[in-house]
């Protein structure tokens, strides 16, 4: 599936007042937010778009807490996250007179990467949390090569590195020497490219490298969705007001719940809603 070619620069809200409670009929919807779901975004931009040729959707990736931002400030009409708002930015929207909507669109797994040529298969979440911090340096302790484990993380205030903070780091420290990347991709490429690093991307993200079982578990629609795999969550929008049936805002948004947008979905690499 292609993706809309180059974003465009960011414009005013059309049709929706701040703190209006319904979203208006915008015929220019503007997206920003997480990497992690700009895929699903792009492809849902580009299905609407190809229906309706007189509704103009950009989407543009600056990460969960940018999303958030913008939203408050105006400046885009879906916030687009891979977690949910937090209380701080509930407050903000609030007081900004925005009423932030919920809008789960998907679920996914966390995939924990590495190298190909490395020999691990399986982690359990301690052993994780164990490399993050630092208590675990070599894959030799891990059943690999004796080489010293090089340590990748998305950057934070990316929505992906909260949902691996709180699920497997239980909010402890990174390791002083983690890098820290702006997106999905940049972690599959630094992975791809370095035999003895780890890292944790979308399930969207990971071809080229090799996907390790969590707790013996490996992430799979079945496991996300059944909520077996360890390191699940699910993918919002959030809106300014509830959004009006039949506005191109309200199809935007509910297309997740369509067969439709549930292929599009599976296709882009995510688990569809059931």
């Amino acid at each position: 599936m292609t993706t809309i070619n180059k974003v465009m620069a960011m414009m005013a809200v059309v049709g929706m007042g701040i703190g209006a409670a319904v979203a208006g009929d915008a015929k220019s919807i503007v997206v920003d937010g997480s990497t992690t779901v700009g895929p699903i975004a792009k492809a849902f931009a580009e299905y609407y778009m190809g229906k309706h040729q007189n509704v103009n959707i950009t989407v543009s990736e600056s990460g969960s807490g940018n999303g958030a931002k913008s939203l408050i400030n105006a400046a885009c009409d879906v916030a687009t996250m891979s977690r949910p708002m937090k209380n701080s930015e509930k407050k903000a929207a609030q007081e900004a007179g925005v009423l932030a909507i919920e809008h789960i669109v998907a679920m996914d797994g966390l995939a924990v990467i590495v190298n190909p040529a490395n020999p691990c298969a399986n982690l359990s979440i301690a052993q994780i949390a164990d490399i993050y911090t630092g208590k675990i340096t070599n894959w030799r302790d891990l059943g690999g090569p004796d080489q010293k484990i090089v340590v990748i993380s998305r950057d934070t205030n990316s929505g992906t590195y909260e949902s691996f903070n709180t699920l497997v780091m239980k909010e402890a420290k990174l390791k002083g020497s983690a890098e820290y990347v702006g997106s999905n991709g940049a972690i599959r490429q630094r992975v791809m490219s370095t035999e003895a690093a780890v890292g944790y991307v979308g399930l969207a993200f990971t071809e080229g490298v090799k996907v390790l079982s969590v707790n013996r578990i490996t992430p799979t629609p079945e496991t996300v969705t059944g909520k077996t795999y360890p390191i699940a969550r699910p993918l919002y929008m959030y809106t300014n007001g509830r959004t009006k049936a039949g506005t191109a805002l309200y199809d935007f948004v509910n297309l997740s719940n369509t067969e439709e947008g549930k292929k599009i979905i599976a296709d882009t690499g995510f688990v569809p809603l059931k």
